[in-house]
């Protein structure tokens, strides 16, 4: 039996009890629902009574019951009436996870509060209620968490152990802490709670893996963990750039690259926040001196540098934003051209690099034959993203896939991001729900069964 969306419409008690919902007559008798059922959401299992009405488009419960599931009205939930178990399933329970929240009641959650909202709005839009909360909220006790969720301003109250978990900590500390571990094994094993984007990837595990994928494995780079001067030796023999990336890092921190001059010796440069610092070395022994302090202090992966094509002089990277949608399968949902800042080799938006639609990028680098390389962009992006699945056994419903263009006209991947930063990705759009937003809705009702 397939779902239907229901708006929630919350009364003053005028029931025998709290215990009883309304529902449209017609879907009563469409549905063969009897007087006395079991109400599904989230965690929550409640026996209710079934009453009808004959205008009605959607689910009608006391304030008292609403206010036991964390429900306000203007909610819009997906429902679905399961006969054997007498079940009416309503949902879905989406709880995105955070690092932290503020005392600040407009933005609880700094610059992610207006994704927040639209997640919100997005679960009015297409069936789902999506509350937030920090590992602190959490009561094992009461079986409950205690969240913000918005409805024309945020409020915080007790909601069910939620159906799906969208993992949006930000960070791997706080992501490995035992309680964080603690809790996704747990609402797994008691409610059957699914946690997707449920850990980071390092740069090197997701080379790795895609080195045992057919299909993926042509968009890599030649590359390898830095294991000292053996390893930069033998890279720097082959290839006349080379960047050693940060294993863990993120928004172009940390990248050094590491250029051959045609008369003989090195470039190194330094990626900061705000510019980029360059030394000479005249020998590999010497390169390695430079680059010591840092790698003494960070895991890195070395790759081979590519010729990749430019807007002004400026080199341009992809991200391509893939998604599960309804029915978990992997889809492209969006994929912009990030031409780097002025004195800077990264793309990132962090590092004042800009925005462009990719196939206008295409086009302004020079290239031939812009619609083609566009496409394939896009099947290598959802390659990749299929490629990290079947090698990695964990639990996604996104990724931002960094992909390059060499001067040929060849793809290449850069990095799988499994957290993307949601200013870095956004498509140039003044849409109110991004399409990445509706993907994520579409991709919790599909692992709720709604």
């Amino acid at each position: 039996m397939s779902a239907i969306k229901w708006n929630l419409h919350i009364t003053q008690s005028v029931f025998p009890s709290d215990h009883t919902i309304v529902l449209r007559e017609s879907s009563i008798k469409k549905w063969k629902i009897p007087g006395s059922i079991t109400l599904h959401y989230g965690s929550t299992r409640q026996t209710v009574s079934v009453a009808s009405a004959s205008r009605l488009d959607g689910i009608r419960m006391t304030e008292g019951l609403a206010a036991k599931l964390g429900l306000r009205s203007g909610a819009s939930l997906r429902a679905v009436y399961r006969p054997k178990s007498r079940t009416l399933h309503i949902g879905p329970v989406i709880g995105v996870l955070l690092g932290s929240a503020s005392q600040n009641q407009n933005r609880p959650f700094g610059n992610t509060t207006s994704f927040c909202v639209e997640m919100v709005e997005a679960g009015k839009l297409y069936g789902g209620f999506v509350f937030f909360f920090t590992p602190k909220q959490i009561d094992w006790r009461d079986k409950r968490i205690r969240g913000w969720s918005y409805n024309n301003g945020w409020y915080q109250t007790s909601f069910p152990m939620p159906e799906v978990v969208y993992n949006r900590l930000m960070s791997r500390k706080l992501e490995a802490n035992p309680s964080v571990q603690h809790f996704i094994r747990e609402v797994k094993s008691r409610y059957g709670t699914t946690t997707f984007n449920e850990r980071y990837l390092d740069k090197i595990e997701v080379f790795t893996a895609l080195r045992r994928d057919a299909e993926a494995r042509v968009y890599l780079p030649h590359s390898r963990k830095y294991n000292g001067y053996a390893t930069l030796k033998h890279m720097l023999a082959n290839h006349r750039t080379v960047f050693l990336k940060p294993e863990r890092g993120s928004l172009g921190k940390g990248i050094i690259k590491i250029t051959r001059k045609p008369s003989g010796g090195y470039i190194c440069h330094f990626s900061h926040l705000n510019n980029v610092t360059q030394k000479s070395a005249a020998t590999t022994k010497e390169v390695l001196h430079l680059i010591a302090g840092r790698a003494k202090s960070s895991r890195f992966q070395i790759q081979q540098g590519l010729t990749l094509i430019r807007i002004g002089g400026r080199p341009v990277d992809f991200r391509a934003l893939t998604h599960k949608g309804e029915k978990g399968k992997w889809g492209l949902t969006s994929i912009v051209g990030r031409i780097a800042g002025s004195n800077h080799f990264v793309s990132n938006l962090a590092r004042g690099g800009t925005l462009s639609p990719a196939k206008e990028a295409l086009s302004r680098a020079g290239l031939k034959a812009p619609t083609a390389v566009l496409q394939r962009l896009k099947k290598a992006a959802l390659l990749v993203a299929q490629g990290v699945e079947n090698q990695i056994p964990a639990q996604f419903g996104e990724f931002g896939v960094d992909l390059a263009v060499d001067t040929a006209g060849k793809v290449w991947l850069l990095e799988v991001n499994s957290k993307p930063a949601k200013n870095d990705s956004t498509p140039l759009s003044d849409q109110k729900i991004r399409p990445s937003v509706k993907r994520l809705i579409q991709y919790s009702r599909h692992l709720a069964g709604l």
